[in-house]
């Protein structure tokens, strides 16, 4: 009797152990959070715009906005990435009869930089893009030409709340030069930049 109790004891414990296996569910882990500087984003900005024209007696200078839109890689505290920008500006200048101005100008850059608490430090340089409007004021007439250079610059950008950031930066962009039929020489512009924005990142 006592053996048949016994055995009867063992088949429910091994019973109910085999039903625990079958109900075990093993542990995952969650997925680690992804960087905060990893990722796309797209911001607007604002700033001023100041330089000069070659062979030209003009220093452009006016408020400029626009839109940036980039990615980052994070790996630990430095982060690397590439941006691209569009910017309107109203810098514009006379000397004698003629006004230049640079309406519009933009930038593909690479980045990198340096993450210090909630703050990104960075360096930018690539390709630069843009116009040089010359006008003669008395006879109204004009030539413009789309030129390309460089830039190259440094900044901070700053997590304020949730996925939004604020940054400030500074750029030297130079335009290159092209011969203008006007006034028989090579004109081009190249400005410094300062401007503040805020980008969201997704």
């Amino acid at each position: 009797m006592t053996k048949s109790i016994c055995a009867a004891v063992l088949v429910c414990a091994l019973s109910s152990g085999a039903a625990g296996a079958a109900d075990y569910i093993p542990y995952t882990a969650p997925p680690a959070a992804k960087p905060y500087w990893q990722g796309p984003y797209v911001g607007v900005n604002l700033g001023y715009q100041w330089g000069g024209v070659s062979n030209s007696g003009a220093d452009p200078s006016g408020v400029i906005g626009g839109a940036q839109a980039g990615y980052s890689w994070q790996f630990g505290q430095f982060v690397f990435g590439g941006e691209t920008d569009a910017q309107g500006s109203g810098a514009s200048d006379r000397f004698a009869a003629w006004k230049f101005s640079n309406p519009w100008f933009g930038t593909l850059r690479a980045r990198g930089g340096i993450v210090a608490g909630n703050a990104l430090f960075y360096g930018t340089i690539g390709l630069a893009y843009g116009t040089l409007h010359l006008k003669n004021v008395l006879t109204g007439v004009w030539e413009s030409h789309t030129d390309i250079g460089w830039a190259g610059g440094a900044g901070a950008e700053v997590a304020v709340a949730g996925n939004w950031t604020a940054k400030a930066e500074y750029l030297y962009v130079d335009l290159g030069s092209s011969p203008y039929v006007l006034t028989g020489n090579s004109h081009g512009i190249s400005s410094n930049v300062l401007r503040i924005g805020v980008n969201y990142r997704f």
